[in-house]
């Protein structure tokens, strides 16, 4: 028995510590820390190998996409914004101009990555990979930009992504993602308390 689990561990390491990696990540993120940044930065590297093995492409894409999202994420929490005497950014409600913007943005992006996912990969999921590519790359941002309305497309996404996941046999990066739904729901209402609004 232990050498069965040593085998699948040894097998499944990177995807185990991607993961590992996530659950500090989405901690790090409800407590509005700094290091979600660099924590981020190394799991999205990792799943970036993870998916490539899987045939999850967009996913593996929205990796890249990460990577580069945690630099700028970094920097703008750090720089705080706008207000230059604000020691750090403040959590806020995303405007119905912004929303206005992102939800022809999410179709954009979908149409795209579903686009090159039909003509030019064997995804098994194309349709719902684009979904959950698209709206994780809007969330995202907003993450970047402390809008709290960011957890509730998390919610939605981390819920359709484990059960894409089971599909797929992930079952590491399932419960990840089963973790990561219950903590955007902690998350939404930690952020909430920072609004005025809780």
């Amino acid at each position: 028995m232990i050498e069965i689990f040593t085998g699948w561990l040894s097998e499944h390491f990177v995807e185990v510590l991607g993961a590992i990696l996530g659950i500090i990540y989405i901690f790090l993120s409800i407590r509005q820390n700094i290091f979600t940044w660099p924590i981020g930065l190394l799991t999205s590297a990792m799943y970036i190998y993870v998916f490539f093995q899987t045939k999850f492409y967009a996913d593996m894409g929205l990796q890249v996409y990460y990577v580069g999202i945690s630099i700028y994420g970094w920097y703008y929490w750090i720089k705080g914004g706008k207000n230059e005497n604000r020691k750090e950014l403040a959590v806020t409600n995303t405007g119905l101009k912004i929303f206005l913007y992102l939800i022809p943005v999410t179709a954009i992006i979908y149409g795209i990555i579903l686009f090159i996912l039909l003509n030019y990969t064997d995804s098994p999921v194309p349709y719902m990979d684009s979904m959950t590519t698209a709206l994780s790359i809007v969330a995202t941002w907003m993450l970047a930009r402390k809008l709290i309305e960011h957890w509730i497309i998390w919610i939605f996404v981390d819920l359709v992504s484990a059960g894409l996941y089971i599909y797929k046999g992930m079952w590491p990066t399932t419960i990840l993602f089963i973790v990561y739904t219950v903590m955007a729901v902690i998350g939404f209402f930690q952020w909430k308390k920072n609004t005025g609004n809780g």
